[in-house]
């Protein structure tokens, strides 16, 4: 993965106490700085008309929808109005189905419900990341498997439909074993490590891949055919 500057992140929240612990968790996300907290819709779109003019915008939104001054997605219709690209991930605890529809259509790319944990904030963080990776270069997809990439790369996998044969705890595993391997992992030393046979392991790190988790690759050094490798797709620098 290119590395690159880190995604500056303004967090809005009116609650203090919430607001403090979200730019916490941002500031240990590694690839993600966080560059400012406020309270109100005003005074988020006070920080971004300033930090844009000063040439520093903003990458990314930390948004609370209930807001003193105004609701969270009138700010995001008021911002694209205004010419800011800057991304959205909703923080809220808004679970109206009509809600979640009207912050697609406003430009929400992560929809959060409260209360979450600092892990689940960190997998959206993550996640959006690769999202900005995936889209980094200019010019044109090569074709609709990296446009499907793009759009995977937001999704959290939906643990009840996976592949036939394949189980939501043992992936857990499978993923955990990955992301801590840190270096790339062949399916038969993934195989020792969760305790399951050559062939499931494979099976659990071709499904990583496929939903853009993971990165396949020929391992070399050895006679005869190169072995794949496999590592989690990480993000940041």
């Amino acid at each position: 993965m290119t590395a690159g500057p880190d995604i500056a992140v303004l967090v809005v929240e009116d609650d203090p106490v919430a607001a403090a612990a979200h730019t916490l968790y941002v500031g240990r996300a590694r690839g993600f700085r966080p560059v400012g907290t406020v309270h109100t819709a005003a005074a988020a779109l006070h920080f971004l008309e300033r930090h844009r003019a000063d040439g520093t915008p903003v990458d990314l939104l930390l948004l609370d929808l209930y807001l003193p001054d105004g609701h969270g997605l009138q700010l995001c219709r008021s911002l694209r109005a205004a010419g800011h690209t800057t991304d959205v991930i909703a923080v809220t605890s808004a679970r109206d189905l009509g809600m979640v529809r009207q912050a697609v259509s406003a430009g929400v790319v992560q929809y959060l419900l409260k209360p979450f944990s600092s892990a689940a904030l960190h997998d959206r963080l993550e996640r959006y990341a690769r999202f900005r990776d995936t889209l980094a270069r200019s010019g044109e997809a090569t074709g609709q498997a990296e446009v499907d990439r793009a759009f995977a790369a937001l999704r959290t996998p939906d643990r009840s439909d996976l592949p036939k044969g394949l189980s939501a705890p043992t992936l857990d595993v499978v993923t955990a074993t990955l992301r801590e391997a840190g270096g790339g992992l062949s399916a038969g030393a993934l195989a020792t490590e969760v305790g399951v046979s050559r062939i499931t392991a494979r099976r659990y790190l071709e499904h990583l891949v496929a939903v853009g988790l993971a990165v396949r690759e020929p391992q070399y050094g050895q006679v005869g055919r190169p072995e794949l490798s496999y590592r989690w797709r990480a993000v940041g620098p």
